[in-house]
């Protein structure tokens, strides 16, 4: 069974990029597909998605718009812009080059 994992401070918008570089998804569909990806060891709260996606779509990093679910309920779908393609790119390295230096500090040769 998967522990529960408490997100590192900063990691939400990157790891919610990568879901998104995928395709588009609604807010419930983005925590889904967290929660999948990590074997459930994920849980991102409404509390933590929604200020995240406010933020990320202001900074122009995703865009937004309501269509219908596939309960036809309307939703809020959200979208990679260019930008955030690149803000990806950037976070990725950066969480490389950060493991890369926790790593050689916690398993010193």
């Amino acid at each position: 069974m998967a522990r529960k994992t408490d997100l590192l401070q900063g990691t939400l918008d990157m790891l919610v990029l990568r879901v998104l570089s995928r395709g588009e998804l609604h807010g419930w569909g983005i925590t889904e597909k967290l929660e999948q990806l990590s074997k459930s060891a994920l849980q991102v709260d409404e509390g933590s998605l929604y200020p995240s996606l406010y933020r990320m779509e202001e900074k122009g990093w995703i865009e937004a718009d309501w269509q219908m679910t596939e309960n036809n309920r309307r939703a809020k779908y959200y979208t990679l812009t260019r930008a955030g393609r690149k803000q990806l790119e950037t976070e990725l390295e950066e969480w490389d080059r950060m493991t890369a230096i926790i790593a050689q500090v916690m398993h010193p040769a």
